[in-house]
């Protein structure tokens, strides 16, 4: 039985933080996202699954949050992660769906995340932020 080290979670983490925001602010394609993640283990799926389910509940999603970003996705709305984010409150457990629904899952996850933090950086953000996730822009452009 293998058990990956905290070492390793802490690196599917910080890939997980990097891909995502890039995605989210257009630095990378939603296609290079989803190949990324399509080469990961099961158990890591699953840990970006939880990981980004946690920055959608960070970014305080709207309704319209998720309803756009689940148009954005590509996935149907009918599809089970399409329902579960649009739902009043939104509900999370994305990882505990069958392995087949994951790739659906990272896809909406990701829009809806883009679309909020979009949202979050051009309001709540504009002019004053701090975080430097929300300044990969400017540091992709730095030689």
């Amino acid at each position: 039985m293998t058990e990956t080290s905290s070492e390793d979670g802490r690196a599917v983490r910080h890939e997980t933080e990097q891909v995502v925001n890039e995605t989210a602010q257009g630095i990378r394609t939603l296609d290079d996202g989803t190949a990324w993640f399509s080469g990961l283990s099961l158990a890591d799926r699953q840990e970006v699954l939880r990981e980004v389910g946690g920055y959608v509940m960070q970014a305080h999603i709207t309704a319209a949050d998720g309803c756009a970003g689940v148009a954005r996705s590509g996935v149907k709305p009918t599809a089970n992660p399409s329902v579960m984010i649009c739902m009043d409150p939104p509900r999370y457990g994305f990882a505990d769906l069958p392995a087949d629904e994951h790739m659906k899952a990272f896809c909406v996850l990701v829009s809806v995340f883009a679309v909020a933090d979009t949202r979050r950086r051009e309001t709540d953000c504009k002019g004053t932020c701090g975080h430097a996730w929300h300044h990969l822009s400017a540091a992709a452009e730095r030689p």
